[in-house]
């Protein structure tokens, strides 16, 4: 079989901690809460341990899913000072699925239409794609008040994550770790990176974090708010009068940014980009090469790959990467609950986060800038898609 199954538990949840009332909750610390958080995982993989998967359940009845990668034996070239890294793949959104997306559209061994991809980022390192936060993807909450309103409630939840897996996959003991992540995915990371630095330092996880590198990150929202009416006026998408109109906007979103008036500025910027949509000829604001709908992921088939192929190579995708994930990969998975549907897009956990969406995390970068980590900051026309 090519599937080899495992369960265990890592942790156990204490009920009477459970049954407590939500205010008295409230008095533990964070730090306390850390040492007391559960991690009971539910695992599998391939038999040959080119790729394992799984849950952790990060929280009573939220459970956060996870899929591995290991790089082919033939070309981890690894040396003492330079051992093999691990990229950890997280997707913006909020609330989009980096199993699926990160994964089969951007940078993992197959397409999306299942075929071997020539440009993985597998060539260069061992990969782990999650559907972060809970709810996202083939992640679940058992109840939708258990999802996260706060980057920091997901980072925290993802630190639990790393504490299972450094656990599970023996490659994360010595494979440095490199937080990779692009748009809203950003914000998560730098978060996280946090959250790692401070575990870390605290004796509570084992594990080398490499680096953080932030592609296209919502970072600072009132400042990507500040350059849409400038750059479309500067590649003629906009002109002078669409300029000042987008820019004044802008003015509005940096103001109620500055006042704590986080969903009204969110609120603020989604009339701007409608209002620059329909006054650029419909631009896609993610592209401005493009034009709304225009679809700039071309899936490009290359040489038969090793075992990360040999299941799924057989499958169709179908009409959609959504039914491929409720098709062929979910029944390759097996762990996947039947009533958990998979969707490229969670708008529960995208509205579950509305007031954190504008909230900027330059203070993160700033703070693992000063614990020595290194951070990568990059954006660009094709950073989005240019795997």
């Amino acid at each position: 079989t090519y599937l080899n199954r495992s369960v265990h538990c890592v942790g156990r949840t204490n009920s009477e901690l459970c049954k407590m009332e939500p205010r008295a909750l409230a008095l533990i610390s964070v730090l306390f809460l850390s040492l007391l958080r559960t991690a009971t995982a539910t695992t599998a993989g391939t038999a040959d341990g080119t790729e394992r998967w799984g849950y952790v359940e990060v929280r009573p009845k939220a459970h956060l899913f996870w899929w591995y990668y290991k790089s082919p034996q033939a070309q981890r070239v690894s040396t003492p000072t330079k051992p093999w890294p691990t990229v950890l793949w997280l997707q913006g959104g909020p609330g989009a699925s980096g199993v699926g997306l990160g994964n089969f559209l951007e940078v993992g061994p197959l397409n999306g239409d299942l075929k071997p991809r020539s440009s993985t980022w597998l060539h260069k390192a061992d990969l782990i794609f999650v559907d972060n936060p809970v709810g996202v993807g083939y992640s679940y909450v058992e109840d939708d008040s258990l999802l996260v309103t706060t980057d920091l409630q997901a980072a925290a939840d993802m630190t639990t994550l790393l504490k299972a897996l450094v656990k599970e996959l023996t490659t994360l003991r010595s494979s440095p770790l490199f937080i990779v992540a692009e748009s809203y995915g950003g914000k998560y990371a730098a978060t996280l990176g946090v959250s790692v630095v401070r575990a870390v330092r605290a004796g509570e996880l084992k594990l080398t974090l490499g680096g953080v590198a932030l592609g296209d990150s919502w970072i600072s929202p009132e400042d990507f708010a500040s350059s849409y009416g400038t750059l479309l006026f500067q590649v003629s998408r906009l002109d002078r009068k669409g300029a000042d109109h987008a820019n004044k906007d802008a003015q509005v979103v940096r103001q109620q940014v500055a006042a704590g008036q986080f969903k009204q500025a969110q609120a603020t910027l989604n009339r701007m980009l409608n209002w620059v949509v329909v006054n650029s000829g419909h631009v896609d604001v993610y592209n401005f090469l493009l034009d709304t709908g225009m679809d700039p992921v071309v899936a490009v088939s290359s040489s038969p790959a090793p075992e990360y192929s040999r299941y799924l190579e057989s499958k169709s995708v179908g009409d959609s990467i959504q039914e491929a994930m409720n098709g062929a990969i979910k029944q390759k998975l097996k762990i996947v609950p039947k009533d958990v549907v998979w969707q490229a897009q969670s708008y529960s956990v995208y509205y579950a986060l509305i007031n954190d969406f504008m909230k900027p995390r330059i203070h993160e970068v700033d703070e693992l800038l000063s614990y020595g980590v290194n951070v990568t900051v990059y954006n660009g026309q094709v950073s989005h898609y240019n795997f």
